[in-house]
C-alpha cells in the first residue's frame, strides 16, 4: 500500500514539449499502459497511437469505455486489466493537484476504474494545464462520488451528514450513468482540512462505490505551463 505522505518531491526544468508527448516518451516496446480518459489523456492517446504506427509495440489498459474506443481507432492493442499481473505506466488527467501531488478526479466519470488502474500501476503519470494547481485538496469546490443506482438519494443524506452538498449528475436532463453503471453525486465542499480522514468516511457509507480523492498515487506530475513542460516528481516506496 501506497504511503500517503510524500517522502521526497522534487521539480525538474522546464522542457519545451506538451504533456502528452512528454508522457509518450515514457512509454518503451514492452510496457503495458494504462489509459486515462479525459482531454489530457486523450491527447496522450493520440501521441501514443503515432508511436505505435511508428513500431512501438506495446499494449494498453483502459479505464472508459471511450479511451479503449479511441485506443482501438488508432490501432493501439488493448488488454483487460484483470488479463496482466500489473501495469508499468498510467497516464492520466487530473481537475486538482496540491503541493504534495494528491489529487481530485472525476469530473470526466471514470472516477473508479481509474483509481483500480492507477493503483495497479508501478507509476501512474498526471498531466495537467497550470489551472489544476491548487493549495489545498477542495479548492475548486467540488469532489465527485461515485454511487450505487439503488438508494441514492439515501447515500446522499448520509453525505450530508459529513458536512458535503451532493448534486446528482445529469446529462441531457437524465442522470449521467457511468461505466460501471452507477450514478455520481458531486458534492460541493470547501477546502478539505484531512482528505485521507474525509475518504475514510464516505467510502464507510453504504452505496459508496468510490470517491475521487486519489491520495499518495501519482509518482510524476506534468504540469503546462506555456510552450513548455514542468516535471514534478513524487518519491515514494515501490508497489512491486
Amino acid at each position: 500500500m501506497r504511503l500517503l505522505n510524500r517522502a521526497c518531491m522534487s521539480s525538474l526544468p522546464l522542457v519545451a514539449d506538451t504533456t502528452a508527448e512528454h508522457a509518450a516518451g515514457l512509454v518503451h516496446s514492452g510496457m503495458t499502459v494504462g489509459l486515462g480518459t479525459g482531454r489530457a489523456a486523450t491527447a496522450f492517446i493520440e501521441a501514443l497511437g503515432d508511436k505505435v504506427r511508428a513500431g512501438l509495440v506495446m499494449r494498453g489498459v483502459a479505464t472508459s469505455e471511450s479511451s479503449a474506443l479511441l485506443a482501438t481507432q488508432l490501432g493501439i492493442p488493448l488488454a483487460k486489466l484483470d488479463d496482466v499481473e500489473f501495469l508499468d505506466l498510467t497516464v492520466d488527467g487530473a481537475d486538482e493537484v496540491d503541493p504534495r501531488g494528491n489529487l481530485i478526479k472525476g469530473y470526466g466519470g471514470a472516477l473508479v476504474r481509474e483509481k483500480i488502474v492507477a493503483a495497479a500501476s508501478r507509476m501512474l503519470v498526471i498531466l495537467i494545464g497550470e489551472e489544476k494547481l491548487v493549495p489545498a485538496l477542495g479548492s475548486r469546490g467540488k469532489l465527485p462520488v461515485e454511487v450505487l443506482q439503488f438508494g441514492h438519494k439515501a447515500t446522499a443524506r448520509q453525505l450530508e451528514r459529513l458536512g458535503l452538498r451532493p448534486q446528482l449528475r445529469l446529462a441531457g436532463g437524465q442522470p449521467s450513468v457511468t461505466d460501471n453503471g452507477n450514478y455520481i453525486l458531486d458534492c460541493g465542499t470547501g477546502v478539505i482540512a484531512s482528505a485521507a480522514d474525509l475518504e475514510a468516511k464516505i467510502v464507510a457509507i453504504p452505496g459508496v462505490v468510490g470517491t475521487g480523492l486519489f491520495l499518495g498515487l501519482a509518482d510524476k506530475v506534468l504540469v503546462q505551463r506555456g510552450p513548455q513542460v514542468e516535471v514534478h516528481e513524487f518519491t515514494r516506496p515501490p508497489i512491486h
